[in-house]
């Protein structure tokens, strides 16, 4: 086994190889999140896709290894991980913070290796160039740290409350959000693949018209898709989103 190919192996959990798949979907987790977010994904989507959850550093079975803080150095590494999978056509996928790295990681393909998605799906993350509504969340005080992450309601309240098991999962969860927080989108030409950008009607933290200007990241098609549910309707409307996605995906993979 060469060494990249030992690195993909880190970096994606939950592969289960199709041996007649058309394409790959690179599926991007959350902050705090891993990649058994989407473990049940390839179950949902058509035969020709096989899925490749991405699994970060300081993450599940990667929880000793050190985490990223930049977005740029963490789509780096990405890219290098995923050189040995990039032998089909591929799409991305990432939700919230998992939705610019995914974009990110679109452009170095892209600039450095000469590759290009055949198309970017970004949910429940405003667009690169939309500021933020809110202060940075990494360095919060304890106490209003926790509280905002109640607010986000994506780390379970059985989590919230137990003080050991806040030891444990605090540094990775104020790692994510600085990555972030601290985020700056690259000032790089356009990207030419379609962007679908998705979103929940009643998410608190992402507005309908912080989506929209995801258009601008790319010179190809656009399209904005709404979903009942707040910032995880991934989980809310998983099988929605699932048909969703491979709407998406397959008169793409056709046209190729």
């Amino acid at each position: 086994m060469t060494t990249t190919t030992a690195a993909a192996n880190r970096w994606i959990a939950y592969r289960k190889p199709r041996p007649h798949a058309r394409l790959r979907l690179f599926c991007f987790p959350y902050a705090g999140g891993g990649a058994s977010i989407y473990r049940t994904w390839q179950a949902a989507l058509p035969p020709e896709v096989e899925v490749c959850p991405v699994q970060p550093p300081g993450r599940e079975n990667r929880l000793s290894e050190e985490r990223f803080l930049r977005v740029g150095p963490f789509a780096a590494a990405i890219c290098d991980a995923l050189a040995p999978l990039l032998d089909l056509p591929f799409a991305l996928f990432g939700h919230s913070l998992g939705a610019v790295v995914g974009y990110e990681t679109a452009l170095k393909l892209r600039d450095e290796a000469g590759k290009s998605p055949l198309c970017l799906l970004v949910s429940a993350r405003r667009a690169p160039r939309v500021p933020p509504d809110d202060e940075p969340t990494y360095d919060l005080p304890d106490a209003e740290f926790r509280a905002k992450l109640q607010e986000l309601e994506g780390t379970p309240k059985e989590v919230l409350v137990h003080p050991e098991l806040m030891q444990l999962v605090e540094p990775l969860l104020r790692a994510d959000f600085e990555l972030n927080d601290t985020y700056e989108p690259s000032d790089r030409p356009p990207l030419a693949c379609p962007v679908t950008a998705f979103g929940g009607l009643e998410d608190p933290d992402v507005a309908r018209e912080q989506l929209e200007p995801w258009r601008e990241v790319t010179r190809g098609p656009f399209r904005l898709r709404m979903f009942a549910g707040g910032h995880f309707f991934l989980q809310e409307q998983q099988q929605a989103l699932l048909a969703a996605v491979a709407q998406e995906l397959m008169p793409r993979l056709a046209a190729t």
